[in-house]
Order: structure tokens, then sequence, then C-alpha cells
């Protein structure tokens, strides 16, 4: 049996979801339950920083999944690769690198650069990158003063007269964003687009990519998105549904998924 439940927006109310309808299939003797995440909740609270008292939420989350009898979970872009580590059951993690790959050779765009928006994301762009004809590659310095408020500070890289692809697994109030497009403009780039997989959106984030000169905004249907957000001219909507449902097909014949992990 597969489950498909995003755990986003209400969070809470989907994840118990999640675990009571998994209950249920167990006490009516499902062979193997696997449940399908697009979008794994708490995913960013995966570590403790620096002595501060807080929950490690993600690894609670993996904890009542595989409690209540899961036996696999496949999802979608983790925000952290290490989450994967905090299951005692069997975790499929799927790239939609090859969905914004595809998406992104159809625009035939000249002078690429691709973009990290932080130092953490460097390995996901640079991975990219490689796919794109080795296209050449940008980080962005921020700091982050307060939680969802993001100061880009310089660009390492040359992106004067370039197309700038800004690439992230998940956008949320778009702070990070907006601020980066404006320094890829402010430093020469032709065009910045941004690539993310999971479109959170939250707050006031349609209103900041209206005011933004991001040129456009290319998420996946890991989570729904807000009428608000359909109508927005420069946000699109990509989808892995084709990716996810071949996952599910290899494991439910038991066939090898390695192949799709790129």
């Amino acid at each position: 049996v597969f489950i498909v439940q995003p755990t986003c927006m209400p969070t809470n109310n989907n994840i118990m979801e999640l675990l009571v309808m998994t209950d249920a299939l167990r006490r009516s003797s499902a062979g193997r339950i696997t449940a399908v995440i697009p979008y794994f909740g708490y995913s960013r609270q995966d570590r403790r920083p620096r002595s501060a008292r807080v929950p490690i939420s993600a690894k609670v989350v993996a904890n009542m999944i595989a409690s209540v009898g899961t036996d696999r979970v496949l999802t979608v872009d983790l925000h952290a690769d290490q989450i994967q580590g905090f299951f005692d059951i069997p975790v499929d993690n799927v790239y939609a690198t090859p969905i914004m790959l595809e998406d992104i050779c159809s625009q035939e765009l000249p002078d690429l650069v691709v973009v990290s928006p932080d130092v953490g994301g460097v390995v996901r762009a640079r991975a990219l990158a490689k796919r794109l004809d080795d296209a050449e590659l940008a980080i962005i310095d921020k700091r982050r003063p307060a939680p969802n408020e993001a100061k880009v500070m310089h660009i390492i890289g040359d992106v004067e007269n370039q197309h700038c692809i800004v690439v992230d697994d998940m956008v949320d109030t778009g702070g990070t964003l907006c601020q980066a497009a404006a320094a890829l403009k402010e430093h020469g780039a032709a065009s910045v687009r941004a690539y993310c997989t999971h479109a959170v959106l939250s707050g006031q984030a349609v209103t900041n990519f209206q005011n933004s000169v991001l040129d456009e905004l290319v998420v996946s249907d890991t989570i729904p998105l807000r009428p608000e957000a359909q109508e927005c001219k420069i946000i699109r909507q990509v989808s892995v549904a084709g990716l996810v449902a071949d996952t599910m097909w290899r494991i439910h014949t038991e066939e090898s998924v390695s192949s799709l992990f790129t």
C-alpha cells in the first residue's frame, strides 16, 4: 500500500492523518506500507544549533512515522540528505533535478550561470551546472540576522551579461531569492530565474516576488500552490508526478531505484 501525503501546511494535521492512516492499514494486515511524502515537513529542524534548547523536530517526525508501522518512505529533495539517517527504515530520497534540468534546457538560454543562494547549496548547484554542459558557477554570500531574513552581501563569480539560474530545494518567504535577484542584476546579470523544488511560499512571499526583479520562479507540485501564487505571473509550476510514480512502480516491482538518485 502506498500512502501519498505531503506534510505541508497544515503540517501537524497532515502528519497526524498520515500516522492514523498508517496505523489503520497496519491493523488491516497490509503486507507493506510505503509513505510517499513529497514534501517532508519540519525538515529544516534537523539539528540543534550551538547549545540552543530546541527540538530536532525532523527526528521526532521520523520516529513517529516508523513507530506506527511504516515499512518504507519515499520523499523528494530532502532539505538535508542526512535526515535519511533519522529513520530506522529504508528511505528513498529522489531529486527533482531531472525535471528542472529538462525545463531549463527547453528555454535554450545562452551564457548560463548556475547560482547557489548560499554556501550550503553549492553541492546542489554544482551538480546542476555539471549537467548543463559544465555551466559556470556563482555563489551568493549572505548573512541571516533573524529567521526568514537574509541580507545579500556579495557575489562570488562572474555574472555580468549572463543568464542566471538560482537553484534551491525550497522557497519560503522569498526574501533570500528577491535579494539575490537584486544583487545579481546589480552585478550585470542579463536575467535571473529561480528553480526551487518546494514552494512553501509563506507570509508575503507572493507579494515579495511580484515586487522583485526576478524574471521567473519555477517550482514543483510537491506542495499545492495557493490561489494567489497560481495567479502570479512570474510563478510557474512543473510536475514531479511522473518521477514519483516511476519510483513507486519500481518499489512495487522490487526494481532498483538507484538510477533516479541524480
